[in-house]
């Protein structure tokens, strides 16, 4: 005890609830010793990472791991939200009561880190000021240093953001514990990890991993998890998978903000990062905020929705990311960003990395490259052509090396919302853009918001695999509540946001893409804005608002007008076909809002009148 009392001192912690805190969980998990960590310790903690083996050097001021191999990716079938009301189960949340899993949790964790270092890592999810402040605020314990690292890039860090705390103990507490990774059983009826986030308690125990969203608890379990409840349980804001952005018309220096949610592989990040095609570049600029979660809330003084990323950096995935696809992405991750690499290749000569989509083709020399488990890729048996980097590889970096970022990125009252959009990857049906006529369709919409499943992976091709508000693996209240809770929050706005659905993946029959994407995106967007302020009109169609040919800025674009018909059409039959489904998988969620099956109805029955 009196080790952790200078432990403290010297580190200026005074909050007595994160004193007593710590003190818990050091002695319940045996750690040998007590660190308060800040961003200042970044340099200190990076050296010694480096003499410890755990990173290594990739060119200057750059630095690479690798995880254990069975532990590269979030694991939903272990992440659990546990309350102590039965009433909180919903369809998604794998709920179980507290009662059961903070025992369960506490017995993983006795003495899991004896002769260990227990990290405190004091930490900020939102701008210091910002109205949510409140909710923001938590303290990670976490025995691995290379947590700590990421942990720096991705949120705000320093005793500063708790000692000040209006209320002392209205922080949350994250504790995780690595455990004896190879002898977890991983994917295996014995399996002993357990990612748990005790919502009405706002308490985070995670056992068993060591790997990005299991491990870097202000990310997923506190950004999303947590403050999804928290926003809920508040009746304040919402706390979304969503990326942000704006886009500045410089002719009339106004900025529009629009946010959004995508499911997985369905082009959040490289829309995020995206950057005006060369044929607009002069009148139009893309700023960055985030690419992955958003805060949303109604300021009460001028009524208006604004939002927020509550990251401090990028937690991003490697593959397929190139000069093309996202050269943002790319240069947020140059020499002397201090930015991470976790399981992309590594040239342990030259200090190289490199991944699946980085160049058309592997380096050919592959002298001194090593595969993502440390295999050399010169030793592989003749015919071995497996990934060099994992699938979900990532790069660490912070918002400051993102070199769009917007200038007001770190503003704490956030910015004004005008667009809130859906996009899944669907290979047909869904047009480029279709803007809803009300509140209530934009959410029913994004309560039927999926991606196409393959055939192989579902067993029935076109059939969506759905992810209300691209939510699904981070839900941690019912979806009738989540559903009224959006009409409460968003109807408050004065000045509504547009709502739309996008889609880049259209295929012609031969397989290709209809719209050229990436940059290009940026053109249904302006749309979407100018009908916003009734510049244009569109086309009405039972599923939307699409835009004529002539509302789009297509300058530059190179399409075959009959692509371009396509996805500017509806196809009535696939959509009533659509229809069927999305009223099986509405009906699963019990007290759904009148308003989400009225504009379900009013689709389907304008969907039938087309003949």
């Amino acid at each position: 005890m009196a080790d952790l009392e200078k432990a403290f001192d010297e580190a200026g912690l005074t909050n007595t609830a994160v004193r007593e805190y710590v003190t818990y969980w050091a002695e319940l998990t045996g750690a040998e010793r007590v660190e308060i960590v800040s961003a200042a310790d970044d340099a200190r903690l990076i050296q010694e990472a480096l003499e410890a083996g755990e990173l290594e050097p990739a060119g200057e001021g750059r630095y690479y791991s690798r995880s254990y191999e069975k532990d590269t990716a979030r694991s939903e079938e272990r992440t659990i939200v546990a309350t102590s009301n039965p009433e909180d189960k919903g369809v998604y949340n794998n709920w179980r009561p507290s009662s059961e899993m903070k025992p369960l949790l506490e017995e993983r964790m006795r003495g899991a880190s004896i002769g260990k270092t227990m990290y405190v890592v004091p930490y900020l999810m939102a701008p210091p000021g910002s109205p949510l402040e409140r909710y923001a605020a938590g303290v990670e314990l976490t025995d691995t240093r290379t947590v700590v690292l990421h942990m720096i890039r991705m949120a705000r860090v320093g005793v500063d953001h708790i000692n000040h705390l209006h209320d002392q103990s209205s922080f949350v507490r994250a504790v995780h514990v690595t455990g004896d990774l190879e002898n977890l059983g991983q994917g295996t009826p014995d399996d002993q990890r357990y990612f748990v986030t005790v919502a009405d308690e706002r308490t985070i125990l995670h056992f068993g991993s060591s790997y990005g969203g299991n491990a870097l608890l202000g990310k997923i379990a506190h950004g999303l998890r947590q403050a999804a409840y928290d926003g809920w349980a508040s009746g304040k804001f919402l706390a979304e998978q969503f990326m942000l952005i704006g886009i500045k018309d410089k002719q009339t220096g106004r900025t529009y903000h629009i946010c959004g949610g995508f499911p997985s592989a369905s082009g959040k990040t490289n829309l995020a990062m995206m950057l005006a095609p060369d044929s607009l570049g002069d009148r139009y600029h893309v700023t960055f905020y985030g690419d992955d979660i958003a805060w949303l809330w109604i300021d009460p003084e001028d009524g208006k929705l604004y939002g927020m990323n509550p990251e401090y950096g990028v937690f991003g995935v490697a593959k397929d990311t190139n000069e093309i696809t996202n050269p943002t992405a790319l240069h947020s991750v140059d020499e002397g960003t201090h930015a991470i690499f976790t399981n992309i290749a590594y040239n342990e000569n030259t200090q190289e990395v490199w991944w699946e989509g980085r160049t058309p083709e592997p380096p050919a020399d592959i002298t001194g490259w090593r595969d993502w488990r440390g295999h050399l890729i010169a030793e592989r048996a003749a015919g071995d052509d497996a990934p060099w980097a994992h699938p979900n590889s990532r790069f660490t970096t912070t918002l400051d090396n993102v070199p769009n970022i917007a200038p007001d990125y770190n503003e704490p009252h956030g910015v004004p919302i005008d667009g809130i959009i859906f996009g899944g990857r669907t290979r047909d049906r869904e047009p480029l853009i279709r803007a809803m006529h009300d509140l209530a369709e934009g959410v029913y919409d994004g309560l039927t918001l999926g991606a196409e499943a393959t055939a192989a992976a579902e067993g029935v091709e076109g059939l969506l695999r759905y992810d209300p508000m691209s939510m699904r693996p981070f839900m941690s209240y019912p979806e009738g509540p989540y559903a009224a809770h959006w009409l409460k929050i968003i109807g408050e706005a004065k000045e509504q946001p547009i709502f739309a659905h996008v889609n880049w993946f259209q295929r012609g029959q031969d397989g290709h893409f209809l719209w050229p994407g990436y940059r290009e995106n940026l053109r249904p967007l302006l749309w979407l804005m100018k009908l916003h302020n009734g510049e244009v009109t569109g086309r009405d169609t039972p599923v939307g608002i699409i835009p004529t040919e002539e509302e789009l800025h297509l300058e530059g674009v190179d399409i075959a007008p009959e692509d371009l018909e396509t996805i500017l059409s509806i196809n009535v039959p696939r959509w009533r076909q659509e229809m069927e489904h999305r009223q099986e998988h509405l009906e699963q969620f019990p007290n759904l809002p009148e308003e989400i099956w009225a504009a379900h109805r009013r689709v389907a029955a304008a969907l039938e009148a087309e003949g």
